[in-house]
């Protein structure tokens, strides 16, 4: 295999091990490491985030990790244009791409490309939300099928954001959200990208998944929120919805105590691995799963590719 056309994308749920996995395979094969999660953009979020760490960061080059402030907006296609940007010069250096992360519209981007769907104005979104509200999922299911039958075999009728985001697009582009994602594409060919998603036992997951709550809070996760909230972030930014946040505010308020925390952050991060999980089936089911016990023979492969 001609590695050095490709672009390696790495993904699986929060704490599998891939970001490990991922510095392991560019060091065999003279790689370079793109961050693909949304949530480790921010410099100001490092231990909750489980950013890598320094001495990781020391062994391989990685990009676009810690370099946004909290206080910013960063969409998909922010982060897109910079990737590509990155593979670019990457590839200028003759090295391979690395994307590693559990953002799954990030992966999708890449693939596929981004909707170029025109920003819908406040009061129609507003106007929307009130609506679905007032009259409960599945009236408003109902309704979004009359407005736009091609939503019937593409959102459950149980999935609340999408069946919003795609009554929002029709009402206010008269054009179906499906419509505008046929009309999407790629800069990369389906044949650019080796796609490999870590597998990783949901037992030993739940168990992992403990046991970083506790780092976390060992490592001084609850000082990274004091100087969160000092800075009064709006509540509408993307940086406000870091798992963790919330659950410490409450124990710093002493409305949790400190085992409480550990189960509530552990909690939350199972529901987001579920949900990860649940992307992955739908929207990966072309992307190489391997089992967490067999990466280490799957990095084998390339032990003379560097």
């Amino acid at each position: 295999m001609d590695l050095k056309s490709k672009i390696i994308l790495i993904s699986g749920p929060t704490a599998s091990g891939k970001s490990k996995f991922a510095i392991q395979l560019a060091k065999k094969i003279n790689g370079e490491v793109i961050n693909a999660d949304s949530m480790q953009i921010y410099k100001e979020l490092k231990i909750l985030t489980a950013r890598p760490k320094l001495k990781d960061l020391k062994i391989v080059k990685h990009h676009l990790y810690g370099f946004k402030s909290v206080k910013d907006n960063y969409s998909t296609g922010n982060w897109l244009k910079d990737a590509k940007s990155k593979i670019k010069n990457i590839k200028k250096k003759n090295k391979i791409p690395i994307l590693v992360g559990g953002t799954g519209l990030y992966f999708k981007a890449l693939t596929e490309g981004i909707v170029k769907i025109p920003e819908i104005p406040f009061n129609i979104r507003n106007r929307v939300r009130k609506k679905q509200s007032k009259i409960g999922q599945i009236k408003f299911y109902s309704e979004l099928i009359k407005l736009d039958p091609l939503c019937k075999s593409k959102i459950d009728k149980n999935d609340t954001q999408r069946s919003m985001r795609a009554y929002e697009v029709k009402k206010f582009t008269n054009k179906s959200l499906f419509d505008w994602y046929s009309e999407t594409y790629s800069d990369f060919t389906h044949d650019s990208f080796i796609k490999l998603y870590v597998d990783y036992p949901r037992e030993k997951l739940l168990e992992k998944i403990s046991l970083r709550a506790n780092e976390m809070l060992r490592d001084g996760a609850i000082n990274e929120v004091k100087k969160f909230y000092k800075l009064r972030i709006r509540k509408d930014l993307s940086s406000r919805k870091v798992i963790g946040l919330n659950e410490i505010k409450e124990f710093l308020d002493k409305r949790l105590d400190l085992n409480v925390l550990k189960e509530k952050i552990s909690i939350k991060t199972r529901q987001y691995a579920k949900r990860q999980s649940t992307w992955a089936r739908g929207q990966m089911s072309d992307w190489q799963k391997i089992k967490f016990n067999r990466l280490k023979s799957f990095l084998k492969k390339f032990d003379k590719s560097a």
